[in-house]
């Protein structure tokens, strides 16, 4: 009789917790945005607010919480509970760059996290100022050669996505490029309009766009390694650069040890909500194409990231001072 009770006693120790998982979530769930309202990141979450909180059945707060170029939400999360209810909308600056230039980040952008779901992807673009004599990217690549003092390109600060990219577009086409800081994107597409500079690799913007069809800029590749619908015509890098690639992405990642079936219930209802034709649409004027992946997807995404910037960094010597 005592052995019966003992089984049916660790039967049911064994069971609840798959029975809470199965009720997950119980309570509303915390997204966490590691930026100030407004920007892409925040527009993005708040867009597919509603529809996750109608896919999960409970209330999905959008928590804005900026500083330290996201690393302080970021790490906040990362220390968080792992139950699902504490989530990160991240991208490839505090979730995969900011830790290997910030030493006291408080985080392992892989180890820290389990990944849940990607959201979306953006390419770089590549522009120059119109008196550089190159149509594409081989020209480009030619003509930098031939510059023995280096060629200037321009930022949106020391340790951004694209501060990185450009030294990996330097480093894999063997040119000498001169970094050019500048705070924030705006100022970087006036500083190659104006001739400051002649190189600009960086986010799409209506700014950006409207020069190129006036002819104030030539548009030469993407970073994606297919060509984006978002910039239709324009060839990817990597067709004349092999191997060349970067992606903006944004998604979803919670606490390391956050329960599989969780994890599991959060990637069922991302993807529910980026099925929407409506968001789609609305996420192409953000600069982005909607795209779910599997919580195993995107942790390789993250793993082959990490690595291939810590590479960048720590040749580079980049550092945010």
């Amino acid at each position: 009789m005592k052995r019966r009770v003992g089984l049916l006693c660790l039967s049911l120790a064994l069971a609840l917790p798959g029975l809470a998982f199965a009720q997950f979530p119980e309570k509303p769930i915390r997204l966490v945005v590691p930026y100030a309202p407004g920007g892409t990141t925040d527009i993005m979450a708040r867009t597919m607010q509603e529809g996750l909180s109608k896919a999960l059945g409970q209330t999905v707060v959008v928590d804005n919480k900026a500083g330290a170029a996201g690393a302080i939400a970021t790490s906040q999360v990362a220390h968080s509970a792992p139950d699902g209810y504490t989530l990160i909308f991240g991208n490839n600056g505090p979730s995969a760059i900011v830790p290997l230039i910030q030493k006291d980040a408080g985080y392992d952008p892989v180890k820290d996290f389990a990944p849940v779901s990607l959201v979306s992807i953006a390419p770089l673009v590549l522009v120059v100022h119109p008196s550089v004599p190159a149509n594409n990217v081989a020209e480009l690549i030619a003509w930098a050669k031939t510059q023995p003092n280096g060629v200037e390109y321009a930022t949106a600060g020391a340790g951004s996505l694209g501060h990185l990219a450009t030294e990996l577009f330097a480093k894999e086409a063997g040119i000498k490029l001169i970094h050019v800081p500048y705070k924030g994107q705006a100022p970087t597409t006036m500083a190659v309009l104006n001739g400051e500079v002649k190189i600009l690799l960086t986010t799409s913007s209506d700014t950006m766009d409207a020069a190129v069809k006036a002819g104030k800029l030539k548009l030469l590749g993407v970073s994606t390694a297919k060509p984006s619908p978002l910039m239709p015509g324009a060839p990817t890098i990597g067709q004349s650069l092999k191997g060349y690639e970067v992606n903006v992405w944004f998604g979803i990642l919670a606490p390391a040890g956050t329960p599989q079936p969780v994890i599991a219930r959060l990637n069922e209802a991302v993807r529910t909500v980026l099925a929407d034709p409506e968001l789609q649409k609305k996420f192409v004027g953000f600069g982005c194409i909607a795209m779910a992946s599997t919580p195993e997807e995107f942790a390789a995404m993250i793993g082959a990231e990490v690595p291939k910037w810590r590479e960048i960094v720590e040749t580079g010597h980049i550092t945010t001072q």
